[in-house]
């Protein structure tokens, strides 16, 4: 279990200042729970562009590339049939399968690894035992940052997400 500091903002420009002072302080930022997107929040806690398309390009053409090869090879080696003397390997008649499967297999492999890299299904998370953080699909902005050891750094912590705006700092267990 990772220890967090749960600070509650009133609103998101109170929050992207509070990243920004955590992120300067060296003090990496978990995750923000807002009620809409905020533009420059991912941006802000560091999240880069995803590798998500990649992963889509190669289900796509490895799904276009088993079809292919599935019809080529019913057509030349296990059925072969001979219909008015054309060859039995013509690639064009095989394409339009291979490209219709290509995108199916791209949004499939596009939607299983968004699920895994967010995290899904995840039924039951830490956070949603907290009593306010019904709230942040409604009115509130959460930010979960790495709680620092105890002492000096902890409370300097906490000061800094007051410093930035916070209505409330809470330690949760994630």
């Amino acid at each position: 279990m990772t220890r967090a500091l749960l600070a509650a903002f009133t609103g998101p420009d109170r929050l992207l200042k509070a990243v920004e002072i955590e992120r300067d302080a060296g003090v990496p930022a978990l995750e923000a729970f807002t009620p809409y997107p905020i533009e420059g929040l991912s941006q802000a806690l560091g999240q880069g562009a995803t590798n998500i398309p990649w992963y889509m390009l190669a289900g796509g053409l490895a799904g276009a590339a088993g079809m292919y090869l599935m019809e080529w090879y019913s057509a030349v080696f296990a059925y072969p049939f001979n219909q008015g003397g054309r060859p039995t390997n013509s690639w064009p008649a095989f394409l339009l399968a291979p490209v219709e499967i290509g995108v199916l297999a791209a949004a499939i492999t596009g939607f299983v690894v968004f699920l895994l890299k967010g995290g899904l299904p995840r039924l039951s998370h830490p956070l949603f035992e907290h009593a306010a953080f019904e709230r942040a699909s409604q009115d509130q902005f959460l930010l979960a940052v790495r709680a620092p050891g105890p002492g000096d750094a902890a409370a300097l912590a906490r000061q800094r997400l007051f410093d930035a705006g916070a209505v409330w700092v809470e330690e949760v267990e994630l």
